[in-house]
């Protein structure tokens, strides 16, 4: 058996439009990602202008700390197009006319009956014995060269060439050269900071060489990656087991999913298991939460009704909320979320009713600041009130607000449908 190789890479993108902020490169970001996914380290993101100096210079670099060089851009049919031809030089390698690219390219033209340039051929000249990387959502093909244990893997700029070209083409060599295989579980946490779950789990994390554990935190949610290397699918599994189980033994009361998308569809999915279905009554998230659930494919099924009750005539008149509960405690209450909650359940006939309310500012009062919410939470079996503080002190943190509401929103819905005690 092999021995497993240690890759690292540096993603190059080349384009002046890049550097003056003319557009956004989002080619790194779905390449890193993809890397992740298939171990290859990753420690530098360059970006360079269309000049040859400099991109020969960035190259020199990026070959002398890693093994693997990934491109974007400068491969069109223009004069400062010189990704190949600066790589070709320092490859030692000349330039030759690929004939199945040569004959792509005319038919491309042909097809769409548009005049073709001569200098469209240059997008063919490919560096003699390089893997030619096939384009079919433009006309420039890209290329991999490997010599004396460095990869250079050029791409083109536009995303919708470069990205299926990368996935395809790109991804398949660099894990058939390493003789392995990467696999991955992402464990979702809510409820939970990135910090404080670090901390429980350093010496754990830090231990570990195989599987490893990175943690991504977005907001209010953290979520681990599980990786294992291995030379089977079937080792991979195997190694990861483990780890996993312990994430759900040490904290099942934050783990919301493994592979899940997101909050929405653990609840979407949870309830379409037990057969049951969810309605809202929102005030301060304005239908973001009943947004984020009709979000998720299938959704049909569990959710038929979503009351946005803004004003308290709405809130006592459409879901039965008390003019004694709004007079006497207010909207923004512990007492006016759990009968918004019943109400929207009666309404709806769902099994589950789920209510936000709340100050996302910017007005507020000193009873009652921004980031005062509350979240009901109606069933046979299962009703509370959240009374939470969402504000970070932050400028414009009203989405933010109404964001982490509807999440919470989400997570207790979630947890009701998990405590049902019948199956349907």
């Amino acid at each position: 058996m092999n021995p497993i190789q240690h890759d690292s890479a540096e993603i190059l993108c080349i384009g002046t439009e890049i550097l003056l902020g003319n557009i956004v490169n989002t080619n790194s970001a779905e390449i890193s990602r993809a890397l992740a996914e298939i171990g290859v380290n990753l420690y530098h993101h360059t970006v360079v202008g269309d000049n040859p100096e400099r991109l020969k210079e960035a190259l020199e670099i990026a070959f002398s700390r890693n093994n693997i060089v990934i491109t974007t851009g400068g491969l069109g049919p223009t004069y400062d197009d010189l990704t190949k031809e600066t790589i070709a030089d320092y490859f030692g390698l000349p330039l030759v006319l690929y004939e199945p690219s040569a004959r792509s390219i005319r038919c491309f033209f042909e097809k769409w009956k548009r005049q073709m340039t001569e200098n469209n051929l240059k997008q063919a000249m490919m560096p003699e014995g390089c893997v030619v990387l096939e384009n079919h959502n433009g006309t420039a093909p890209g290329c991999i060269i490997e010599q004396e244990g460095k990869v250079a893997a050029m791409l083109p700029g536009p995303p919708r060439e470069m990205g299926p070209m990368f996935t395809q083409q790109v991804i398949p060599y660099l894990q058939k050269r390493s003789g392995q295989v990467f696999r991955s579980h992402c464990v979702y946490f809510f409820g939970i900071g990135e910090s404080a779950l670090e901390s429980e789990l350093r010496d754990t994390i830090e231990g570990m060489e195989n599987p490893t554990i990175a943690p991504y935190a977005k907001d209010g949610e953290v979520m681990l990656r599980v990786t294992a290397r291995a030379h089977t699918a079937e080792e991979a599994e195997e190694l990861m087991r483990p780890a996993v189980a312990m994430l759900q033994e040490r904290f099942p009361q934050y783990i919301y999913g493994v592979d899940v998308d997101n909050l929405q569809t653990a609840l979407v999915r949870a309830l379409e298991q037990r057969g049951l279905k969810v309605a809202t009554a929102e005030s301060c998230t304005g239908g973001y939460l009943s947004k984020r659930i009709t979000e998720v494919a299938g959704s049909s099924a569990v959710f038929d009704c979503g009351v946005t009750s803004y004003a308290n005539e709405i809130k006592e008149k459409l879901l039965g909320v008390r003019r004694e509960t709004l007079e006497r405690y207010g909207a923004v209450s512990e007492q006016t979320a759990r009968e918004m909650a019943d109400g929207v359940r009666r309404l709806a006939g769902a099994d589950i009713g789920l209510s936000t309310t709340g100050v996302a500012g910017p007005g507020h009062s000193e009873a009652k600041p921004v980031g005062l919410v509350y979240v009901g939470v109606s069933s046979e079996w299962h009703s509370e009130v959240l009374e939470l503080q969402l504000s970070r002190g932050y400028q414009n943190e009203r989405d933010l607000i109404r964001y982490l509401a509807a999440s919470y929103a989400l997570s207790a819905a979630l947890g009701a449908a998990k405590g049902y005690p019948n199956e349907k």
